[in-house]
């Protein structure tokens, strides 16, 4: 007979203890010169008695597959959990420390590699973050709802272009208490209002949506893990009155409001059950042009970029065409690794690839790898109800998965991107199959 649901959580600072370059933006020495924000690993460990279910957000630009692999390892010998249970996600701020090396930033000279003193302190927190989240669960109530977050940002190509606003926020209550556990959400938007003269280390809107919610309702003390979907293609850049610590604000606090308003109206119940699976499988490489189509396309990008400068464009036009000239040079660099034999073993850090998916109740969460475009999710939600994509999850594909459209235009996205694009339908394809799967009538002679 069970005894019901049970949940815990925690948050850990994984704030760098001292300056660190802050990935994210190509040609900047960009070192970290205080706190604006702290980040925050954050986990929710939930159990109906039949399966179990560990989830770990966390503020940081990039999650390795190999780091992945060595918590989930920490994790299951602290606390008997196996590693199958446990998903572990990046909210890909901007505006945080170096986590992976990229075969495609190679060249830029201003990119070091990644800490590895962080790295350690960082895996440290997540497994002492998960592990405070197992050993505090009590009987637990769950609700869920979804809301829309609007007027945060856009597709960064075309502000009409495809886009999916909507955020399920599921809340995590005590059973005797009400007092809030974890709050967890999850927003297809990159976290990007700080661009590269920034050097306070910040989650970014997320952050300050975070800020907003514990101030207001949750508490401090109470987690809230934010998942970014897939956002290749998203991004407040046509949204923003200027890349500041007071436009970050205005935009997390907006989102804030719009989780709030929706947690007004949650219903709770503990009659929730849990099921999980996870499935490993290969890529298909992206075909790379020579050396020399790449160098001519780097040099049509520069082209494009100081025309739209001399004309007075529209600011969005302009950083558009500068993050091309961004993805023309990782093109080339790419194109020379090819030649050189080195691509390969680039490709094979972030293989297997994984999907891992969670059913809550009547939701169903599938994590992928790596920056995927927002179409993708869109088609797996189109086939299954109640479904969301976390992107950036259990690993990195040092790029992005971009669609056909995206691949034949050659804009930034697709020019640094390792795998081809006819990957995206393949994780659609396999998300659903494992949902299928995972998807079987309970048994309630044992509940």
């Amino acid at each position: 007979m069970s005894n019901g649901l049970i949940a815990g959580s925690a948050q850990v600072d994984i704030s760098p203890e001292k300056s660190l370059f802050l990935f994210g933006y190509p040609h900047v020495e960009r070192n970290s010169t205080g706190i604006h924000d702290a980040l925050y690993s954050s986990s929710l460990y939930l159990s109906d008695d039949r399966e179990h279910l560990l989830f770990i957000a966390n503020d940081i630009i990039f999650v390795s597959k190999a780091l992945c692999a060595r918590v989930r390892a920490n994790i299951s010998a602290e606390t008997g959990l196996s590693e199958n249970v446990i998903t572990i996600s990046a909210t890909h701020t901007h505006s945080g420390p170096i986590t992976a090396n990229c075969l495609s930033n190679e060249s830029d000279l201003t990119v070091p590699p990644a800490d590895k003193e962080y790295l350690d302190l960082l895996e440290q927190n997540m497994v002492k973050s998960a592990c405070a989240a197992f050993n505090s669960a009590v009987p637990a109530e769950v609700g869920l709802v979804t809301t829309e977050a609007n007027g945060i940002g856009t597709n960064r190509h075309a502000p009409e272009g495809c886009a999916d606003p909507e955020v399920p926020v599921m809340m995590v209550r005590a059973k005797e208490s009400h007092k809030s556990i974890a709050c967890m959400v999850v927003y297809s938007m990159h976290p990007t209002v700080l661009h590269e003269d920034s050097t306070l280390i910040s989650g970014d809107f997320p952050g300050l949506a975070r800020q907003y919610l514990q101030e207001k309702i949750l508490g401090g003390d109470c987690p809230l893990l934010y998942h970014t979907g897939p956002a290749g293609n998203q991004s407040p850049r046509y949204i923003t009155r200027g890349n500041t610590l007071s436009e970050t604000k205005r935009l997390g606090f907006l989102l804030g409001q719009s989780i709030a308003d929706a947690i007004a109206n949650i219903t709770f119940s503990s009659d929730i059950h849990l099921s999980t699976g996870r499935t490993l499988f290969d890529l298909e490489r992206r075909n790379f042009p020579s050396i020399g189509e790449a160098e001519r396309k780097l040099k049509r990008a520069r082209e494009t970029y100081s025309t739209l400068i001399e004309e007075n464009a529209p600011r969005p036009e302009i950083r558009t065409a500068e993050c091309s000239c961004f993805g023309a040079e990782e093109t080339l660099t790419l194109a020379k690794a090819a030649v050189e034999g080195r691509l390969e073993t680039a490709c094979q850090g972030s293989l297997p690839a994984e999907v891992f998916v969670a059913k809550i109740g009547p939701w169903t969460f599938a994590c992928w790898p790596g920056e995927f475009f927002v179409e993708y999710a869109l088609d797996l939600k189109a086939t299954v109800d109640n479904c969301f994509v976390i992107s950036l999850a259990n690993g990195e594909l040092q790029g992005y998965i971009v669609t056909q459209e995206a691949a034949d235009e050659g804009g930034y996205e697709a020019s640094n991107a390792l795998f081809s694009e006819s990957n995206g339908s393949l994780f659609v394809l396999e998300t659903q199959k494992l949902i299928k799967q995972i998807t079987k009538p309970i048994d309630v002679s044992k509940v």
